[in-house]
């Protein structure tokens, strides 16, 4: 049975795009998913200076050795400011200590939500540009606009929404 990791790439006790990225996580059929939480993989602000005097951080080869023993990602980003939040670029910086091609050629679904009408758009097209760098085989690109509006009870209420999702879940799961 195939291995998927599903994150959100926040550390918020209700982050929206953790419910996004479980529900996707629970679309897929016949694979296992193990939903991560960011705040369970608690990192000191990447610095060399730390790296120099006491290596690499346990918590990041143990987010990093899940990316590699999986057979997929689901990640959906936080925006903050147009960009990553804060805490998803720190463990990323982290890992990439590790292995530059930290994302180890996974297929991945990518994805975003947020309160407002962009779907944090912003940080998809920032995290599609960029992640190919770092081996990430990004499979299909979600963005769920209006979250407040669109999700509810852990699930997308927007039937034209919920049905592009489900459709490019099973894109993904075909490349498990």
């Amino acid at each position: 049975m195939a291995q998927v990791i599903a994150f959100a790439g926040s550390n918020s006790k209700n982050s929206i795009n953790k419910q996004l990225a479980t529900y996707a996580g629970q679309l897929l059929s016949d694979v296992s998913v193990n939903v991560l939480d960011l705040n369970d993989f608690e990192l000191p602000i990447y610095s060399m200076d730390i790296e120099t005097a006491d290596g690499i951080p346990e918590p990041a080869t143990q987010f990093f050795n899940l990316i590699q023993k999986s057979d997929g990602i689901i990640l959906s980003l936080a925006e903050h400011n147009g960009g990553f939040a804060a805490v998803f670029k720190n463990i990323f910086d982290w890992m990439s200590r590790i292995n530059t091609k930290l994302f180890v050629g996974k297929p991945m679904l990518l994805m975003a939500t947020s309160p407002g009408g962009r779907g944090g758009a912003s940080v998809l097209s920032m995290a599609e540009a960029h992640f190919p760098y770092y081996d990430a085989k990004v499979i299909e690109i979600f963005s769920l606009p209006a979250f407040g509006a669109n999700f509810s009870e852990g699930k997308i209420t927007n039937v034209d929404l919920n049905t592009e999702l489900q459709t490019k879940v099973k894109a993904f799961q075909t490349a498990l």
